[in-house]
């Protein structure tokens, strides 16, 4: 044996600082009362779903009245303009108000998700459309997209309990806006029968996810009517309920009993049928994870629910390392497993929110090592065009320059190639003038296209 395998018994391994425990460390006690208008509000109401709907932000006057004396008059005018170029609707609850930091909202990671400003909209990117997925093309029925060989997007509904700014589904969720009219994809009986019917007459269908929307919003009784649906087929075998409930509304799972339990029927009903059935989450900060959290996710994990979370990587949010190792291992610390982390996809509106795939890709290399390998999410981009989600790193072309990133997508269609553009903002002055130009934006796409063939060995 070499004398660097062997045992050194006099070594000790030096004791982690405290800052490394930080991630155990959750917001704890009646924090929403430093909230003038939530003073008096006492836990039993803070913790009761039902009074969290009610006093949900859907509008400028209601934000003034909840924040009064909290926000500077410029502040609140920049968003009453901001609500007017959204094309999301807002809404907010008084759990996720409560978690923002009213002393310099601008900067606070929590209020960049959900309350648009005007002085921080950017021009869109030109490549994008409102369904830049293609999710609509890929629905053989209204409301289900069936991209992948084995599994399909099962759209629910098309409320939620808080709208993100950044939601890829713009062009379906919530009211329509100032400058969006959406698809609508109702919580309508009907229609789910056709999806039913599509489902059982595909027998490679496998795993199915169901989001809208959120699931957060359908009534218990329809929890278990699709759960067991969709568990009484024989092909499918893997059904995800994804939620950003636990994230912005913990509470519904520590009140709203019925919800709860349904969900934890549907999870034992599969177990008892061999299949998998877990939770879907959307955690993207650290500071959405409080004593509420951690008491809302501990009661699924002692039902054993399984949860898992996807974030979304959104500039000045978590877009750097020391912010996602915080998220990850504040995670682990509550039982939730991190599981991807997404390249911000082309939305209309938040394009201050983007970051290139670069940042992803230096962002994974921080992370990786840092906690276990199971709690260490996949980085990946959902390209453009419907060729579903990559491996950040997995490109065969990509020029930092022109922020084009070139990726293939073997198992959706092995010939076509799939794009995800960087921010404009960050490029260089002479190539976001190429990028006004359209022809110029068409030649720099294609001659992005060619290199990535030839690096892929395709005609």
């Amino acid at each position: 044996m070499s004398d660097s395998a062997k045992h050194h018994p006099g070594f000790v391994k030096p004791a982690a600082p405290p800052s490394a425990l930080s991630h155990r460390d959750l917001r704890e006690g009646p924090f929403w009362q430093e909230i003038p208008a939530w003073h008096d509000v006492d836990e039993a109401t803070f913790l009761d779903f039902r009074w969290q709907g009610r006093h949900s932000i859907t509008s400028t006057e209601k934000l003034v009245a909840a924040i009064e004396g909290l926000a500077p008059r410029d502040f609140i005018d920049d968003v009453t303009r901001g609500f007017h170029l959204a094309p999301m609707s807002v809404r907010v609850t008084p759990y996720l108000l409560s978690l923002i930091d009213w002393r310099a909202p601008y900067d606070d990671p929590i209020r960049r998700q959900f309350i648009p400003l005007a002085s921080q909209v950017q021009p869109d990117h030109p490549e994008l459309t409102l369904d830049s997925l293609h999710e609509q093309e890929d629905m053989p029925v209204p409301g289900l997209t069936h991209r992948y060989p084995d599994k399909a997007l099962f759209l629910a509904l098309d409320t939620c309990p808080v709208y993100c700014r950044f939601c890829t589904r713009s062009y379906a969720v919530g009211l329509n806006t100032d400058t969006v009219d959406k698809v609508h994809l109702n919580a309508d009986a009907a229609r789910w029968e056709q999806i039913f019917a599509y489902i059982a007459s595909r027998p490679e269908l496998e795993d199915i996810v169901l989001s809208g929307g959120d699931v957060y919003n359908l009534p218990a009784r329809h929890i278990r009517l699709i759960g067991e649906r969709l568990l009484g087929m024989p092909n499918i075998k893997r059904i995800r309920y994804a939620t950003k409930g636990p994230a912005v509304m913990p509470q519904k799972l520590l009140t709203d009993r019925d919800w709860r339990d349904a969900l934890v029927h549907v999870v034992q009903l599969g177990r008892s049928l061999r299949k998998d059935v877990v939770l879907h989450t959307h955690f993207n900060h650290a500071n959405e994870i409080t004593w509420i959290t951690r008491d809302a996710i501990g009661l699924l994990l002692e039902a054993g629910v399984h949860v898992r979370n996807q974030s979304v990587l959104q500039r000045g949010v978590n877009d750097s390392v020391a912010s996602m190792q915080m998220l990850l291992k504040r995670l682990g610390t509550i039982g939730v497993h991190p599981y991807y982390v997404y390249v911000h996809d082309l939305v209309k509106g938040v394009e201050d929110l983007r970051t290139t795939a670069q940042v992803a890709i230096d962002i994974e290399k921080g992370v990786r090592g840092a906690t276990a390998g199971f709690n260490t999410p996949t980085f990946v981009v959902d390209t453009l065009g419907g060729g579903g989600k990559r491996d950040v790193h997995s490109y065969d072309f990509y020029d930092r320059e022109t922020g084009i990133a070139v990726y293939r997508s073997p198992n959706v269609d092995p010939d076509q190639l799939f794009f995800f553009f960087d921010p404009i903002a960050g490029l260089f002055d002479e190539v976001r003038a190429r990028w006004a130009n359209p022809l110029a934006r068409e030649q720099m796409k294609a001659e992005a296209a060619a290199k990535a063939r030839a690096a892929g060995g395709l005609r």
